[in-house]
């Protein structure tokens, strides 16, 4: 079903119930995908997740966007692409909202909003998401 449902990477996804999404088709996947229960991914735009990358509980993807002008916003919607890298760990209840792109090997803590693009190998936490260090760094 994951197959049919999916743009791409089905066949080696880890995706528990309740899963949800907007279109699936717009979902790209690679190896050993997983998500953990309840996640959400609004796919109006490309959604792109990189091999042996981890989402935690009730993690969610939003790529839709909407003018703030309230009468625009009547009539229009569009959204951005998400980007994810490989082996990238996305704690539990994080947003990753329309536009943002994070680079492979980095770990978003649980709760956390992330609002801009970050960096590869980077420990990012908090609403606004925020670099705390970097990983390979010595502690």
């Amino acid at each position: 079903m994951l197959c049919a449902l999916l743009g791409r990477g089905g066949a080696t996804a880890n995706i528990q119930p309740p899963f949800y999404c907007d279109y699936g088709s717009h979902l790209s996947l690679g190896e050993k995908v997983f998500f953990n229960f309840n996640c959400v991914v609004l796919d109006v735009c490309p959604v792109t997740i990189g091999d042996f990358s981890q989402l935690g509980p009730g993690v969610q993807l939003l790529t839709p966007l909407h003018p703030l002008d309230a009468e625009q916003r009547r009539r229009e919607e569009y959204g951005r692409p998400i980007e994810i890298g490989a082996d990238v760990w996305v704690g539990g209840g994080a947003i990753i909202l329309p536009g943002v792109r994070i680079g492979a090997r980095t770990v978003i803590g649980a709760g956390s909003v992330v609002t801009r693009d970050l960096p590869e190998g980077v420990l990012a936490v908090g609403n606004p998401c925020r670099v705390v260090r970097r990983l390979d760094a010595p502690r």
